[in-house]
């Protein structure tokens, strides 16, 4: 196993572990952080992982100014770390409250909260990070200079998402509603935890090929839900690229903008209170938009493909690709009429993260 490879796999096991409620530490370069995840664990495990009640609480920078917290600290990215210090009546049930905005409106905090200096920012922003890729909420109890069973590095954390190792595995004719000539691809790298596909319709005729990049939405695209317009935007995009005489959609495994499916519904339950979408990303503790579409851009080179027509609103998705080395020969609006539940989700879009209607 070469070195990128047994990087990628400790990370693997890392993102597993966070996901079982285990203890891990990650050392970066002002020190090492032990980390037991907050949504996974339970009073005992942190009985046993922190026996004195001196561990702080590491959340992001976004969910601390949830918490008022934001005159006490600079002014940071939402998903920037912040270490809360540690009070004696910071029980579990009370870091589970701090750690999930749901519970805002049924468990008010008792406070006051201290924002703390974390000298190992480094290794608390890789922590913020691996949360994501376990699809978990970025909270964990610290420990500064303790070890684990199972530790990493920034690094390692790199080589995990490093879009060059992503490979084809698989190919096949697939018939689909709209593009009767598609064949499908499937990309995955040895640790990944799901496949990335490619839907190649029509013929090469010379011409940049008319591209889709979509992201996974299980709501939208298998149950038809109303409050995006994912569903209806992958449907169209088939018979667009179908019009155009060939072309490519991209189904990227990215649910929620990357936060994961548990965290994305967890944004539609604070959007049930009230919250636009991104204001629920940055209360949960979550970038606005935590997607890369280096991944994407690998996926073109393998398939031959460095110069594309974009179907997209989104300048970011164009901007991404051509820092991975693809070629935007044109964007190409994909625009459909809104509906009483996706309204304002699609004006959020517009007035707050650019999309180009």
């Amino acid at each position: 196993m070469s070195a990128e490879s047994a990087a990628a796999h400790k990370t693997a096991l890392a993102i597993d572990a966070l996901r079982r409620g285990w203890p891990v530490a990650i050392n970066g370069a002002e020190g090492t952080l032990a980390l037991l995840p907050v949504e996974t664990s339970d009073p005992e495990r942190l009985a046993s992982f922190d026996p004195t009640g001196r561990a702080g609480l590491l959340l992001s920078a976004g969910r601390a100014a949830t918490l008022k917290l934001t005159n006490q600290r600079d002014a940071a990215a939402p998903d920037a770390p912040v270490l809360i210090e540690r009070a004696p009546w910071i029980d579990f049930a009370m870091a589970t409250a701090l750690s999930d905005p749901q519970f805002d409106l049924t468990m008010p905090m008792k406070g006051p909260f201290r924002a703390q200096c974390l000298s190992e920012q480094e290794a608390g922003g890789s922590a913020l990070r691996l949360a994501r890729l376990g699809g978990v909420l970025p909270a964990f109890f610290v420990l500064p200079g303790v070890s684990a069973a199972l530790e990493l590095t920034p690094h390692d954390i790199d080589a995990h998402e490093d879009a060059a190792r992503l490979t084809i595995a698989t190919r096949a004719h697939l018939p689909v509603a709209g593009a009767e000539d598609a064949e499908i691809v499937a990309f995955r790298t040895p640790e990944m935890p799901g496949e990335h596909i490619a839907l190649l319709i029509g013929t090469p005729d010379g011409r940049p090929p008319l591209v889709r990049l979509h992201s996974e939405c299980l709501t939208g695209d298998v149950l038809g839900s109303l409050k995006c317009d994912c569903g209806p935007q992958l449907d169209a995009a088939i018979h667009a690229v179908k019009a155009s005489g060939w072309g490519i959609i991209l189904y990227l495994r990215q649910e929620g903008r990357g936060i994961g499916l548990i965290n994305k519904l967890r944004a539609y339950a604070l959007q049930d209170q009230g919250f636009d979408t991104v204001d629920a990303n940055t209360r949960l503790g979550f970038a606005v938009d935590s997607r890369n579409f280096a991944v994407a851009a690998r996926m073109l080179e393998l398939l031959g493909q460095r110069s594309v027509r974009l179907l997209t609103n989104n300048p970011e998705k164009v901007a991404q690709l051509e820092a991975a080395g693809i070629a935007v020969a044109e964007r190409v609006p994909h625009i459909l009429p809104a509906n009483p539940h996706n309204a304002r989700y699609l004006a959020t879009k517009r007035d707050r993260t650019g999309h180009q209607f």
